[in-house]
């Protein structure tokens, strides 16, 4: 009987061996992948930083005005004035459609008809 004892406590410690030495691989693995993801997204805030960089010099103001200025006559650009604004007041909103219902309505099993 110890035999046996034996034998199963063996083959236990050499199956939690097992997993466990698979569980470590692939635990490397996950933390490989999770570096390179981390090198992957520090790339990408780079990037970004030098695009945001360069949408910054690209939109002074004082470089805009010299495009407008220099394409003036292409574009026919023309100064903002107070009148060209609106109100909301003026805006004419389309009347919203009246919804009839002309065929009877199945709520919760019942045969509901409309009303003529």
């Amino acid at each position: 009987m110890k035999t046996l004892l034996y034998a199963a406590t063996c083959l236990a410690v050499f199956g939690l061996a097992f997993w466990a030495y698979r569980e470590n691989y692939a635990t490397q693995q996950v933390l490989k992948e999770t570096r390179a993801l981390q090198q992957q997204i520090g790339a990408a805030q780079v990037r970004l930083s030098v695009l945001r960089a360069e949408w910054a010099y690209l939109n002074r103001p004082q470089r805009l005005r010299e495009l407008a200025d220099i394409n003036f006559d292409s574009l026919g650009l023309l100064p903002l004035r107070p009148d060209q604004f609106g109100r909301v007041d003026e805006v004419s909103y389309p009347e919203p459609e009246e919804l009839v219902i002309t065929e009877g309505v199945e709520v919760s099993g019942l045969n509901l008809r409309s009303q003529p």
